[in-house]
């Protein structure tokens, strides 16, 4: 795993000042890489491309990058792992192709020069984010693999096509300092995140999963359009064209094989592997898996907390215990969060406002005392419907088509009447009585949204309601228009989904590498660690999609599959119970310990500094929350980070 960066730049002058400005511009991301550096440069076409190296398979200088082909037409800088590398290695020796070392790169460079750019990058099964310089073409092309588990940011800036791993590369280009998107800013203030293609600042894109573009000196300052090697719904049709009549039973038998195949494809390594482990189903069964494969423990990794509702370390615990794994926890205390959170818009590079980031964080730090490489269990809750807002928006959609207008609106205010905490306290005191689906943490949390969401007429609606942070985020950016986001995504559906398969579908496009990813990747990159996911191995997520939804969601539970093939490697009892998610109770830190550290981002002359946002719905908000009357942390979060990303960019950061 590494970290890219470069430039198109025709005239900017002799070979030298270019490789010194390409070599600042990837020490940006040394982090990504902190094993090796490399550039290559040729001055007569303008073209730049730098490297950072996080030696993971052929640690040798075999594995050196930009590597060029054999026959000197491609050079490439490349971010990622090619799991299908060892068969398409064979396949291009057996055409007679020669191979100086075992590394992925290598295989990359040479399919490119067998197969042409758009054939090889077809036949690619892995993560990554690479530039390849067309030394024939004299042409520019980035590709991002399919489910964008890495990023990619480009743009024109001052005559110069810019690209890299990281905003942060960019910023080492002389004059960098375009303006705030405010129609970006208000998907981040909806979302908590700039989703793909948007970025922070107006010119720049962040390259969408599944894309590719070209650019050469003749395209100054047009932004390229991205064209689809791969796209979801092409997945769907065809396994909707003809869907496998299999039984539950054997639907969990391909399952079996499939994922197994996709993990053992993922423990290929030169350095020490591991996993992170929660103790929920998708992690827990990518370590089931990774056992199997193993002769040695699996080493695994977990956070907890002291605070119950947020603690699942006893879970990862007891998971371990019976897959015989070498686990390593960190009962984590809230200082040891809290101290993370100056250093969130450094890490994070772009706002972004998901507060599991700071749990992800340590958990990073602590797998990369022993581990180069990590599994997640990533992508299961989008593929098998196992978000608990699928089977919430579901049901309440249903009910509110038999429920009168007046009726549902009566019962929204009933919800809102009591508080959160008042909420929660009832929920405990009715634990004992209540069945297991039932007895959520946070419900109060969760009963305030369910309010909002009995008043919505339209079921995508409904789910736009349930993933938003701040329902109307336009408002708090005077003279900004949202783009469609998500909605706009939901036009390009294939027909005949289920409002379930919908919800799943919008998150694997827009949720899954906005966030998720997003998350996980700068976390992991942040600590030279390297990050897999059996999940989006391509062969998964086609046969996710050829399954029918009552494999997935049955009574209510999501993940009905993955529940059966993990029951066949541990116990039921544990795992059988409430999603909790992973978390911290920022609610009540901006309450406590973060309370003077909002107050002075929040405050009003800092609100308004720039003319980007109106102090008045964030400061009533803000007194709403700190009142206990409705927990508003998470629309309070996205506003702190991007306030604490601003200003540390301005500063010089991040």
């Amino acid at each position: 795993m590494c970290g890219i960066a470069g430039f198109l730049a025709p005239g900017v002058g002799d070979a030298s000042p270019m490789e010194a400005l390409v070599t600042r511009m990837a020490d940006a991301v040394r982090h990504r890489g902190p094993d090796a550096g490399g550039t290559w440069v040729d001055a007569a076409a303008g073209i730049a491309l730098g490297h950072r190296r996080l030696s993971i398979l052929d640690l040798s200088d075999a594995g050196a990058q930009p590597m060029r082909s054999k026959c000197g037409r491609y050079v490439v800088t490349y971010n990622g792992e090619i799991y299908n590398a060892p068969s398409l290695r064979r396949e291009l020796a057996a055409a007679g192709a020669h191979f100086s070392g075992h590394a992925d790169t290598e295989v990359l460079v040479e399919a490119l020069s067998a197969w042409g750019f758009e054939r090889a990058l077809a036949r690619l099964n892995g993560m990554f984010a690479f530039a390849a310089w067309d030394c024939a073409e004299r042409r520019l092309r980035l590709a991002r693999d399919r489910f964008g588990e890495k990023p990619l940011y480009y743009g024109w800036v001052e005559g110069a096509f810019l690209f890299a791993s990281e905003l942060k590369a960019l910023r080492a280009w002389p004059g960098f300092a375009p303006p705030l998107d405010r129609a970006a800013i208000c998907l981040l203030l909806r979302h908590g995140y700039v989703p793909e293609p948007w970025c922070v600042f107006e010119g720049l894109r962040k390259l969408a999963p599944g894309t590719w573009i070209e650019v050469s000196a003749a395209d100054a300052g047009c932004l390229p359009t991205a064209r689809h090697y791969y796209a979801l719904t092409a997945t769907i049709a065809q396994a909707r064209s003809a869907p496998a009549p299999v039984t539950p039973e054997a639907a969990v038998d391909m399952l079996a094989e499939t994922l197994s195949e996709a993990v053992g494809a993922r423990m290929a390594a030169d350095v020490p592997l591991g996993a992170f482990l929660s103790g929920g189903i998708d992690s827990s069964l990518i370590v089931a898996l990774m056992q199997a494969h193993s002769e040695t423990p699996v080493r695994t990794f977990s956070i907890g907390f002291a605070d119950r509702n947020y603690d699942e370390a006893p879970y990862a615990r007891a998971v371990a215990a019976q897959l015989g794994t070498h686990h390593t926890e960190l009962y984590a205390a809230p200082d040891d969060a809290l101290a993370l959170v100056d250093a969130l818009p450094r890490l994070y590079d772009e706002p972004f406002a998901d507060s599991s980031q700071l749990p992800t964080c340590l958990l990073a730090r602590l797998a990369r005392g022993e581990v180069t490489v990590a599994m997640s269990g990533d992508g299961g809750d989008e593929l098998f419907a196992g978000y608990t807002r699928y089977s919430i928006a579901l049901s309440l959609w249903q009910r509110a088509q038999r429920t009168p207008r007046a009726l549902r609106r009566l019962g929204a205010r009933a919800l809102r009447e009591v508080s959160p905490a008042a909420w929660d306290r009832l929920f405990a005191l009715a634990a004992p009585l209540l069945p297991a689906r039932l007895a959520q943490p946070r419900a109060g949390e969760k009963l305030h949204k369910l309010a909002r969401l009995l008043e919505i007429e339209q079921p995508l609606a409904m789910y736009l309601g349930l993933i938003s942070q701040w329902q109307d985020p336009a408002r708090l950016v005077p003279g900004a228009c949202e783009p469609s986001g998500v909605l706009g995504l939901a036009a390009g559906m294939p027909a005949g989904l289920a409002f379930v398969e919908q919800m799943m579908y919008l998150d694997t496009l827009h949720y899954l590498p906005g966030d998720l990813l997003t998350k996980v990747d700068r976390a992991t990159m942040a600590v030279g660690l390297e990050a897999r996911v059996p999940f989006l191995d391509p062969a998964v997520v086609a046969l996710a999609w050829d399954m029918p939804l009552s494999c997935k969601l049955r009574g209510g539970d999501g993940k009905w599959v993955l529940r059966e093939l993990l029951a066949r490697h541990v116990p039921r009892a544990l795992f059988e119970r409430p999603k909790m998610g992973f978390g911290v109770p920022v609610g009540d830190w901006l309450r406590g310990p973060l309370r003077d550290w909002a107050e002075a981002l929040l405050a009003p002359a800092r609100l308004a500094d720039a003319d980007l946002l109106d102090p008045a719905p964030i400061r009533d908000a803000w007194r709403t929350h700190l009142a206990g009357s409705e927990n508003l942390s998470y629309p309070l979060w996205t506003v702190l980070m991007l306030q604490a990303w601003r200003e540390a960019w301005a500063r010089g950061g991040p």
